[in-house]
């Protein structure tokens, strides 16, 4: 009987510590018109779960959009932006580092559409 009260006790800490867990996480979804495609999906899926604090990545190259939860007491969403940047893709407001930009694969670089091109002056 004791064994059972302990077991009962130590599984409502348990799941109370969880419920604590996840409300420290909070979750965004950036823009970032750069990801294009099936490469540029995976290059963000892989390197920004390694930033601090960073618990999930998801990547949509057909909305244009990275979908990201983060634990609030580690990071927060202007980091996110700015390592996104720091790899080369616009988030949001914040613009890509250009020299990372270069670095990107051309499938990466978001192309211009014809109506965006300024037409000479007669």
């Amino acid at each position: 009987m004791k064994s059972f009260i302990i077991g009962i006790i130590a599984l409502t800490a348990l799941s109370t510590t969880s419920v604590a867990q996840n409300s420290a996480i909070q979750q965004a979804v950036i823009q970032t018109p750069g990801v294009q495609d099936e490469a540029c999906k995976t290059r963000i899926e892989n390197f920004l779960p390694h930033e601090y604090g960073v618990a999930y990545v998801k990547a949509d190259f057909r909305r244009h959009t990275v979908t990201v939860k983060w634990f609030k007491d580690r990071t927060n969403i202007e980091n996110i932006k700015t390592a996104l940047a720091n790899m080369g893709y616009d988030a949001d407001d914040v613009t890509a580092d250009p020299d990372a930009y270069k670095r990107l694969p051309a499938a990466c670089k978001p192309t211009m559409v014809k109506k965006d091109i300024p037409k000479p002056k007669e």
